[in-house]
């Protein structure tokens, strides 16, 4: 009897085992890489978050991260949990936990300077006298026509 119990309950057991190394290990293995990966960002990464948003890590703090977004480089703090993953590694040595970090910014490009335009000269306009021109003042004339006006013609 003791045979014929075990026969019975060997697919369940067979049917855990399988389950336990397709499902359950490889998801620990997976979860675990991701973890080390949060845990290892650092400043100049580009990562994504599991929202979409591509951006360039700006800060680190112990649980947060500070991204920068965009051609006008708007900065916003998100949670390490919410990276979904690291597009471009930086090349910088990930900072000692000893040393606190400091906010670095990505470096600002130098403008050119500016070359000085000349002052514009001042244009000096010549004095025209002019004199005084009587205008003559016709008379007014109306649209009404006078019936002696008329015969004369």
């Amino acid at each position: 009897m003791d045979m014929k119990s075990l026969m019975t309950f060997a697919p369940l057991i067979l049917l855990v085992v399988i389950m336990y190394f397709l499902l359950i290990r490889p998801q620990k293995k997976r979860e675990k890489e991701v973890n080390t990966m949060r845990s290892n960002l650092k400043v100049g990464d580009e990562v994504i978050t599991i929202g979409g948003i591509c951006g360039k890590i700006v800060k680190t703090k112990e649980e947060s991260l500070v991204i920068q977004v965009g051609a006008d480089k708007v900065k916003f703090e998100v949670m390490r949990w919410a990276i979904s993953k690291v597009t471009v590694a930086s090349d910088r040595p990930a900072p000692r936990a000893e040393e606190p970090e400091e906010a670095e910014e990505a470096p600002k490009k130098a403008l050119p300077r500016r070359m000085k335009r000349p002052e514009p000269k001042p244009v000096e306009e010549p004095v025209v006298e002019t004199e005084p021109v009587e205008t003559e003042v016709e008379p007014e004339v109306t649209g009404e026509v006078t019936g002696t006006e008329t015969e004369e013609k």
